[in-house]
């Protein structure tokens, strides 16, 4: 975005997700979220001086290739509350068995929510249903549209349908890419 004047950076929130396919047909996703300051920031526990994270946390996943969480872990590697903040790490562990596309934002609320578990890592792992689904792209789901139409092989809707707005199944795209799914007045949104 252009810079507009007469504003002062004070904050930069970064989320990466990187994902791995290993050797036996496991993904590996892992979440990393920093928090960084543009000056010397007072904390409760001491002065963390400019380069130095307010927040430092990961959490990663292993999923098989239906995106079922099978192992789970978490690290908070900087956190405002040394001592206290990471204790809360192996309780992430609660992710395994979840699927990732099945009200799983829900349940990581359920399990994970409020004192339950870490704030930061909470809303971390809000952002793997879709870092997956991009992982998967042309790796494990392939793209099925109206420029192959010998994609067509089958009845199965491809995946993205439904999932967002552009590609709802009553919409003007997926009329235009995907005819063979669009429904008229159909459109039932992905509650994750």
């Amino acid at each position: 975005m252009p810079d507009a004047p007469g504003r002062r950076h004070v904050h930069t929130r970064t989320i990466r997700v990187d994902a791995y396919v290993r050797e036996d047909g496991l993904w590996d996703l892992e979440a990393e979220l920093i928090d960084s300051k543009y000056k010397d920031f007072t904390l409760a526990t001491g002065v963390r001086k400019v380069g130095e994270p307010v927040h430092q946390m990961t959490v990663r996943v292993t999923i098989d290739t239906h995106l079922t969480v099978v192992a789970a872990d978490a690290t908070s590697t900087w956190t405002p509350y040394p001592g206290h903040c990471e204790t809360i790490t192996p309780d992430y562990r609660q992710l395994v068995g979840l699927n990732l596309v099945k009200d799983f934002r829900r349940h990581v609320r359920e399990r994970l929510g409020g004192v339950r578990g870490c704030t930061h890592l909470t809303e971390l792992t809000g952002v793997l249903p879709s870092a997956a689904v991009q992982a998967f792209a042309n790796e494990v789901y392939q793209a099925r549209d109206v420029a192959h139409p010998e994609h067509y092989t089958d009845d199965r809707k491809p995946f993205q349908i439904d999932r967002c707005h552009a590609l709802r199944s009553d919409g003007a795209a997926v009329a235009k890419f995907y005819p063979r799914w669009h429904r008229a007045g159909d459109a039932k949104p992905d509650s994750n």
